[in-house]
């Protein structure tokens, strides 16, 4: 069995508002970017585009299929905006990136995270998986409805947020409006 460790470090800017969790990142094959969401088949920078600027391809570059990695990392600078995955060891069970078959060996130490991250004070999760994760992480004894939110403890609060992936059976611009809400909140968008 060959487990795999994560390839990336904690985004945490020292400003952060909120941490964004997902599960673990796709197999390498299906970066376009070394970064955070890097599958360009994943919508995720493309609904932060057409949630914060009205613009789906805000962060991509059509032209060589992959997204504007420096304006992202600039962008989530700005706003205090952490990314990280519920998962530091993995093992796929079927090589691909589907959280079905993602066996979390390690899992990720939120607390330690937000120890960088004094000014966190919102969780979103982007997945079953991820939110199942933080709920097991924080005791908590069932995952919370799509779309919701629930305290963690002290005044920190989990966002239920859709998935990015395509494979998630739910239109583009509900997941926008989803991504809207949070950040209404916690931003004043």
């Amino acid at each position: 069995m060959e487990y795999e460790h994560h390839p990336l470090e904690p985004f945490l800017p020292e400003n952060a508002r909120l941490l964004f969790l997902g599960s673990f990142p796709p197999p390498r094959q299906r970066w376009c970017m070394e970064f955070y969401y890097p599958n360009f088949n994943n919508d995720h920078w493309r609904i932060e585009g057409a949630a914060w600027f009205g613009d789906r391809n805000y962060f991509v570059d059509a032209v060589g299929k992959c997204f504007l990695k420096d304006k992202i990392v600039a962008f989530l600078r700005q706003k205090g905006i952490a990314l990280y995955d519920t998962a530091k060891t993995v093992n796929r069970l079927k090589g691909n990136a589907s959280d079905a078959f993602l066996e979390i060996v390690e899992p990720t130490d939120i607390r330690a995270l937000l120890q960088h991250i004094p000014q966190c004070r919102a969780i979103a999760t982007t997945g079953e998986k991820a939110t199942g994760e933080v709920c097991r992480y924080f005791g908590l004894n069932s995952i919370p409805a799509l779309g919701s939110k629930t305290r963690l403890e002290g005044d920190l609060v989990l966002y239920r947020l859709p998935s990015s992936s395509r494979a998630y059976p739910l239109a583009f611009e509900k997941k926008v409006e989803a991504y809207k809400t949070l950040f209404r909140e916690i931003f004043l968008l």
